[in-house]
């Protein structure tokens, strides 16, 4: 199970397979464009930090409503506050102890973005 892989999806996911991908890319653009900081708190939980253009609270509400309905187990909290140039928004997940597997693998892909973010002049 790999970060990079959707099989690392866990069988309780009631997205369609064929879906799952364009998810995975949803989430993978929010992070790639927004996340500044991530923080596993503990293994059930995890909390990122974003920031962009007025705007990012509601995708993020959006993205992580989505994502409940088909991976019940996620509980996503968002805290924004408005920024001089836009948004932050604190994106807390948590999930229940059998899905520390789950959560570790999308803490991983959030640093993948982040990292391949930082190596981006543009």
């Amino acid at each position: 199970m790999t970060a990079t892989d959707p099989v690392w999806v866990p069988e309780t996911c009631t997205l369609p397979t064929a879906e799952q991908p364009l998810r995975l890319a949803e989430f993978d653009n929010l992070f790639t464009t927004s996340l500044r900081d991530i923080t596993t708190t503990s293994p059930t939980q995890a909390r990122l930090e974003l920031a962009g253009p007025a705007g990012l609270t509601q995708r993020v509400r959006d993205l992580t409503a989505r994502e409940s309905s088909c991976c019940s187990f996620f509980v996503f909290t968002v805290t924004a506050q408005p920024a001089a140039d836009g948004e932050t928004v604190t994106l807390e997940i948590q999930v229940p102890p059998q899905h520390t597997g789950v959560l570790a693998a999308l803490v991983q892909r959030t640093a993948t973005a982040k990292a391949i973010e930082a190596d981006d002049p543009a």
